[in-house]
């Protein structure tokens, strides 16, 4: 049997097994919380801030760098946020100088990586296991219902100069899913029903992450940000939509309650 009609889904095996792998040991460690999800960002930072530096050209430099943005992130973790934040920032102003091109590309991407890992540590540390799912929930949806919408249902391309594969079709497949989870968590009683509005908006800044990683890559013309990931690419790929929601979810912090507070019967 020919197999020509079904190239799109050829990655899906091995995006499953990878991704499946990866969540389990994701949850597993967000289950577990403190020290261990602190070591688990920081590492997973790490590993993008190398890929990152690889992407720019920063050549055998950016290991040295990657580690030691790792370390700082996980020092800034363990501090009060005030001493925290200025660490945040330290790679990137520390990293401008040190490489030879792509420095703008270079200081916005590894300040938002940093600001990213630590916004999720926080997140799980001040707000629990449940909160950290509901955002790693929502990001998961948008991804899926995406995916198979996008495959499935086709039609006008979201922005095809930059990420030909995204269609409009799962760009709005993932809005939904993240309504889906944001009402679970309303009708469980754990939130009032802004929560359903917020995981839209979610959705929309996960899949603004994703584009910008694409954008990124484009410009550098390559197709991943490495291979560590079978059927993902690289750990950049792969974390491009937390790192927008967990931004944008700093960001919605100092304007609206979160978690929207349940109404009472």
């Amino acid at each position: 049997m020919s197999n020509a009609g079904g190239g799109q889904w050829n990655d899906l095996s091995q995006r499953l097994l990878s991704g499946g792998i990866a969540a389990c040991l994701g949850l597993w460690i967000m289950w577990i919380g403190g020290l261990a999800f602190h070591l688990l960002i920081a590492a997973v930072c790490g590993i993008m801030m190398w890929e990152l530096l690889r992407m720019i050209g920063a050549g055998k430099r950016a290991i040295m760098m990657a580690v030691i943005t790792a370390l700082i992130l996980l020092v800034a973790m363990e501090l009060p946020a005030g001493f925290a934040l200025p660490l945040l920032l330290l790679p990137a102003m520390v990293g401008v100088s040190q490489i030879e091109q792509h420095r703008y590309t270079y200081a916005i991407y590894s300040a938002a990586i940093l600001v990213a890992g630590y916004g999720l540590t926080a997140l799980r540390d001040d707000f629990g296991f449940g909160w950290m799912a509901w955002l790693a929930l929502v990001v998961i949806a948008t991804d899926i219902l995406g995916y198979f919408a996008g495959r499935f249902i086709g039609g006008p391309k979201f922005w095809p100069k930059v990420s030909p594969k995204k269609t409009w079709s799962g760009t709005v497949a993932g809005w939904i899913g993240a309504a889906i989870i944001g009402a679970a968590y309303v009708y469980q009683g754990a939130s009032g029903f802004e929560l359903i509005g917020i995981s839209i908006a979610i959705s929309m800044a996960s899949q603004l992450g994703d584009v910008s990683e694409s954008a990124l890559k484009r410009r550098m013309g390559i197709k991943d940000s490495s291979n560590i990931m079978p059927g993902h690419g690289g750990m950049f790929d792969r974390f491009d939509g937390m790192l927008g929601a967990s931004i944008f979810l700093l960001i919605i912090e100092a304007v609206v309650d979160f978690p929207p507070v349940p109404v009472l019967s």
